[in-house]
């Protein structure tokens, strides 16, 4: 099996469409599905469901994570290599939901460090066990649990999320809202699998009640300006009070325990991390996340 075949195979098996794939990839799609099929033929196996949509069957799944792995270890090899013989510090990938609550840091470590490759990605919390078991990125941020197997982690903050309104809100001059009050209100929502749209539905879902969304918005960032222009209300974290994330809009606190977000930070147990790597996990773990500014690190 070559390698390009199967980092083409892991394109597709990520779209799961083979002519998104082959632009993806620029390459004719009768040639990748040749490809795929060589794959299929060598293993002896269908890597895909064909009836209707392309789907990656459960085969498919199996050799996906092998081939994920394979590959990831050859590239942090290459990595290794390249950082001991070239004296530097090497590169880093991050993944997260969102970078907003990490700009503070992330500038810290580009002063710090200038001469490093930052590669940031954005990734939904579903994927990132997988991504970090395979090597794809050395570290994840995520607002919400992601499966432990296989990895570390550190709780970086935890806090309260509360709902933020527009500054005429008739909800606006409360202390405190119930999950019970918001029903009927108009919501400005993340999708559904990020952090922010799961707390949602979970709150509702305990009372019986469903969140009556009115925008859905692909870029969790834009939650806070719709919010402000008065297309609705949504469920804010307390750390975009301050600072540069800070909403132009009233942020009330919600009545109930759960309303809170952990962010934490993952990698992989036992990978090979480079220094640039190491650095930007301790400049991370070691975020005063209170006064915005970093603590001592350690590697």
């Amino acid at each position: 099996m070559e390698f390009n075949s199967l980092r083409q195979f892991l394109v597709v098996a990520r779209l799961e469409h083979l002519s998104g794939a082959a632009e993806e990839l620029r390459v004719a799609q009768p040639s990748l599905s040749r490809t795929i099929a060589r794959l299929e033929s060598e293993l002896g196996a269908p890597l895909f469901d064909r009836s209707g949509r392309l789907r990656l069957n459960d085969t498919g799944r199996l050799f996906r994570d092998h081939v994920e792995r394979a590959l990831g270890e050859l590239d942090a090899g290459r990595r290794a290599v390249a950082e001991a013989t070239s004296e530097g510090v090497g590169s880093v990938r991050l993944a997260s939901e969102t970078f907003l609550t990490l700009t503070g840091p992330l500038a810290a470590y580009k002063r710090a460090h200038p001469d490093v490759e930052v590669e940031l990605r954005w990734a939904p919390a579903e994927d990132m066990a997988r991504r970090l078991r395979s090597q794809d990125v050395d570290l994840c941020v995520a607002s919400q649990p992601i499966p432990a197997e296989g990895l570390e982690s550190v709780e970086l903050l935890d806090e309260a999320v509360g709902l933020a309104m527009p500054l005429d809100h008739p909800l606006a001059g409360r202390a405190s809202v119930s999950v019970e009050e918001l029903a009927g209100q108009a919501f400005v929502s993340a999708g559904r699998g990020h952090w922010q749209r799961r707390l949602l539905d979970r709150l509702f879902a305990a009372r019986d009640l469903t969140p009556k969304i009115v925008c859905e918005v692909d870029e969790p960032s834009a939650i806070a300006a719709l919010i402000s222009a008065g297309l609705g209300v949504g469920l804010v974290p307390a750390f975009a009070l301050s600072g540069s994330t800070r909403v132009h809009a009233v942020w009330v606190p919600v009545d109930s325990p759960d309303c809170r977000r952990a962010v934490t930070l993952y990698w992989g147990a036992g990978s090979h991390l480079s220094t640039a790597a190491r650095l930007m996990r301790a400049t991370i773990a070691d975020w005063n996340w209170i006064t915005g500014e970093p603590q001592e690190q350690r590697r």
